[in-house]
């Protein structure tokens, strides 16, 4: 399973928007993609800026799928002027 998390800072003014349009992305993600499995976003408790996102998908293949489909290169061009700093890694999830 190949892993993606992505934390993001937000801008203030553009935290509660940005939250928005997340949780739509997500549903979105996991509608429309059969190769994403799971796709959680989480809210620092202690920062409300702060958004985090895990993310599991089929392989890595599934992954750039992901990111040519139309809805996240719109979601990624309407976010991006709100994202004060990105960090996206990528891990391979191990079976127990």
């Amino acid at each position: 399973m190949f892993v993606i998390t992505v934390k993001f800072v937000i801008h203030e003014k553009d935290t509660e928007k940005f939250k928005v349009r997340i949780l739509q992305q997500a549903r979105d993600s996991l509608e429309l993609e059969k190769d994403c499995h799971e796709f959680d976003v989480c809210h620092d408790p202690n920062n409300k800026n702060i958004v985090f996102l895990y993310e599991t998908y089929t392989d890595k293949d599934a992954f750039d799928i992901h990111l040519n489909s139309k809805h996240y290169l719109s979601f990624n061009e309407e976010v991006t002027p709100w994202v004060k700093e990105k960090i996206v890694t990528q891990l391979e999830k191990q079976a127990l």
